[in-house]
């Protein structure tokens, strides 16, 4: 092991799970899961998570979050505390917003007003500003609300990729929102209040959400919130460049003897970079766990945002 994997490993870490009840695990979540447990199970006194991320209640699937921690479960994760669910969380994330109310605007722009300005606008990125002054259309009664960004460049170095990254966010993403129309809170706010209020201080996560950390840095600073330190592993994808997801209808994890798990858990440690082992050397769970826990070194996670991933 590297003096610098020692190091991250030597520190104290409060880290966390927070997988989205979209559909049940998928060997993308495990990768997740393993990655995140580990960089926190390997000082014993760090602490480890679970969180539903359930904000966007019309995205959730009935029974998702319960298969999702039963799965868990049969894996052999442990977390600490109680299960975080977002859904119970609102009243928190509303007085984060109101706690900025200077640095935010209400915004009547629909997907079809941003669109017919440029037809290579994409939602969400590039926002002009058409409501910084003002609503454009009053006869929206439930706008969203945007956070006024800055021309400042938001830089931050991830412990997993190589380069630092800077991004000047009024530049290129625009003022963002923070609450969608209808009601529902943007992820970009509520993941932050709860790593806040968890005392999250180590965010391990997909590199697919690499250039969303600008952003989120940018409302800490704001809210006198402390930065976590942020390790981005690459993400799974197949031949044609789509990630592991539910969306993309990759499959759930379906293993059901103790064998088939941790063969599925050793191909996870391989994916991430990890010492090899063969199944046959582990008696149950408990045995690879420990084996995972003593040999896991972060720094032997690939350096690039995502590898492609042969099932078989």
């Amino acid at each position: 092991m590297s003096k610098q994997a020692s190091n991250i490993d030597n520190q104290i870490r409060i880290g966390r799970f927070a997988p989205s009840p979209t559909g049940g695990l998928h060997f993308g979540s495990l990768i997740a899961a393993v990655a995140s447990y580990l960089c926190a199970r390997k000082n014993p006194q760090s602490q480890w998570y679970l969180r539903i991320e359930d904000v966007d209640t019309q995205r959730k699937q009935k029974g998702a979050s319960s298969a999702i921690i039963q799965t868990l479960e049969a894996y052999g994760f442990a977390w600490d505390g109680e299960i975080f669910y977002q859904s119970e969380r609102t009243d928190y994330y509303q007085a984060a917003l109101d706690a900025i109310s200077k640095h935010v605007y209400a915004c009547s722009c629909t997907r079809k007003d941003l669109q017919s300005l440029s037809s290579d606008m994409t939602y969400g990125y590039n926002y002009p500003g058409l409501c910084r002054n003002g609503q454009l259309n009053k006869d929206v009664k439930r706008p969203s609300i945007r956070v006024k960004t800055n021309n400042q460049e938001i830089c931050f170095q991830d412990e997993c990729q190589k380069e630092p990254f800077c991004q000047n966010i009024e530049h290129d993403i625009g003022d963002f929102i923070l609450k969608r129309r209808g009601g529902l809170f943007a992820y970009q706010l509520a993941v932050l209040v709860d790593d806040h209020l968890q005392g999250i201080n180590h965010v391990v996560r997909g590199a697919d959400l690499f250039d969303n950390t600008p952003r989120q840095i940018f409302l800490q600073k704001l809210l006198g919130y402390q930065t976590p330190a942020y390790l981005h592993f690459p993400v799974a994808t197949t031949n044609d460049g789509k990630k592991l997801s539910k969306q993309n209808h990759s499959p759930e994890l379906n293993a059901t003897s103790t064998n088939a798990k941790i063969q599925q858990l050793l191909k996870a440690m391989k994916f991430l970079g990890q010492t090899d082992a063969n199944q046959d050397d582990f008696s149950n769970l408990q045995d690879f766990w420990q084996w995972a826990i003593s040999n896991w070194d972060a720094d032997a996670i690939p350096k690039v945002k995502t590898i492609v991933y042969q099932q078989n």
